[in-house]
């Protein structure tokens, strides 16, 4: 709070308490005096009874028209409470007057102690409105430079709040700096591998060309005898064994780039109202080739137009990934997929009839480069990662689970808001 509020609420604080104090001793004050009023008063009447025995009568009948006829309790060793009268008796309407007056004092008091209390927790009510409007301004990356007065308790917190969100956002914008450096460091490295893995698998075509004109011209002047046909199968065999490491290489490559796309947030997706159905029917199609050499069918029912908000190309890739891991993962099986619909999201399921994932591999399927205990030959661990980063980024979620019954199932969910 600013220091002219402090003073304000300080004020209230000294005049309520004084106030009440003030009526607390006046009340003990008015007792002490009307005892020593009773007391000089008895003192008098002692003595005047003392030298003049009638004069008592006198007295007596003075002090009940005074008292207006009150006789109760007596005090031993006192005339006027022989007498039958009490110290109350004397300070009469006075004493009334002191009561109000006290009470009146006291409820002031108490009234403007509230009312010091009341304005200081609206004042600190003001306060923490404020700062949780900046709060919510920081949470939105909005805020602005946070106005400090005073120097109370509730500044001091300000002051720390703020020096909390400078800190956070510069290490915000450094983690986004960091982040930057590595997708772009993750795109060189992509290009530089694209380089010599086109040179190499320019060398291994001609390889295998001039390989097979030598056969040809071998064959063909009948010096067939020079390589048994064993050993004119080895080249051939180095030769593919190169090739299918070429291609994984280029996959590694491309997904580098795809990564660090991502990464640098340059990845633009489309919005567009996409089918469940054809989604699922383009990816499967997609994969025909690989399905086909590992005897494998996919299963997608006709259930209705069912629309989502997403990229086709790019949600079809993280489709094709899923299934493609269930299908290195149930050689000879079935894919099955289902989808459905309701106001709050869309969700995909997609499963396969094979063993399901390692119970340890489940936390980590989705983590990059993460190659699970099943996990393929020729993997590279960033189809299943590369999947989540599609959907996520599509208002969508991606969990994988075992089925009760056996197989490995991923729930896809796309949000409607």
């Amino acid at each position: 709070m600013s220091g002219q509020k402090n003073i304000v609420i300080t004020l209230g604080l000294a005049l309520s308490v004084s106030l009440i104090a003030s009526v607390v001793s006046v009340l003990m004050a008015s007792c002490y005096y009307s005892r020593h009023q009773f007391d000089l008063l008895n003192v008098i009447c002692s003595e005047v009874a003392q030298q003049e025995p009638e004069a008592e009568r006198i007295i007596s009948a003075a002090l009940k028209e005074y008292t207006k006829g009150n006789l109760d309790g007596l005090e031993e060793g006192s005339v006027l409470s022989t007498l039958g009268y009490e110290m109350s008796d004397f300070p009469g309407s006075v004493s009334g007057q002191n009561v109000l007056f006290a009470a009146t004092g006291f409820m002031t008091g108490i009234l403007l102690l509230l009312f010091t209390f009341l304005y200081r927790n609206k004042k600190e009510a003001i306060r923490i409105r404020s700062l949780a409007a900046y709060l919510e301004q920081v949470n939105m990356g909005k805020a602005v430079i946070l106005s400090v007065s005073g120097e109370d308790d509730f500044s001091k917190l300000e002051d720390e709040i703020y020096k909390t969100v400078t800190f956070l956002y510069q290490t915000k914008e450094a983690a986004v700096q960091a982040k930057n450096d590595f997708a772009q460091n993750l795109s060189n490295i992509a290009h530089q591998i694209k380089t010599p893995i086109t040179a190499i698998s320019l060398s291994v075509q001609m390889m295998k060309q001039g390989l097979e004109d030598n056969a040809r011209v071998a064959q063909a002047t009948g010096n067939i005898d020079i390589y048994s046909r064993k050993e004119a199968g080895f080249p051939f065999m180095y030769l593919e064994q190169m090739r299918k490491q070429l291609s994984r290489l280029a996959h590694l490559e491309e997904a580098l780039l795809v990564l660090s796309r991502i990464d640098a947030g340059t990845l633009l997706l489309q919005k567009d109202k996409v089918d469940v159905y054809t989604l699922l029917v383009l990816a499967a199609d997609n994969l025909e080739e690989l399905l086909v050499s590992s005897c494998v069918s996919v299963d997608i029912p006709e259930l209705g137009e069912m629309l989502i908000i997403a990229d086709l190309d790019w949600t079809m890739e993280a489709m094709m990934n899923l299934m493609k891991n269930c299908m290195e993962h149930n050689p000879g099986g079935m894919i099955h997929c289902t989808y459905a619909q309701n106001p709050l999201y869309t969700e995909i399921l997609i499963w396969d009839e094979g063993e399901g994932f390692a119970k340890e591999d489940i936390p980590h399927l989705f983590e990059r480069f993460y190659r699970g205990q099943n996990a393929s030959e020729g993997g590279i661990g960033i189809g299943l990662a590369l999947s989540k980063e599609m959907i996520e980024r599509q208002n969508g979620t991606i969990r994988a689970v075992n089925k009760p019954g056996g197989g490995a199932l991923f729930e896809i969910r796309f949000y409607s808001h």
